[in-house]
């Protein structure tokens, strides 16, 4: 399946991520419901702004992040979910 490219264009420090899928099972095998999972708290970045000007921006297109638990807006574009904060929610690139 191809990608297709994101129609959206966050501007100054702003960037666009889509999230991990939360775990499903925990690491002794104990299957998680989906009430009980948690938020994830890293994802790829899709989309990314021009900066600031005194500021340039140091995530890029593909760089897999970890972000803060409640970081950012809730998005959802063409069916998919996403997640659009300032890049100083960005905790670090792994």
């Amino acid at each position: 399946m191809a990608k297709k490219k994101l129609n959206i264009t966050p501007l100054s420090d702003r960037v666009v991520v889509r999230a991990a899928d939360a775990e499903e099972k925990t690491s002794g095998g104990i299957i998680i419901p989906d009430t009980a999972k948690e938020k994830p708290q890293r994802g790829i970045v899709v989309a990314v702004g021009n900066g600031k000007p005194d500021e340039p921006m140091t995530v890029k297109v593909g760089d897999s992040v970890l972000y803060g638990k409640y970081a950012g807006t809730e998005l959802s574009v063409e069916g998919a979910d996403y997640l659009i904060m300032r890049e100083s929610d960005i905790f670090a690139i792994l």
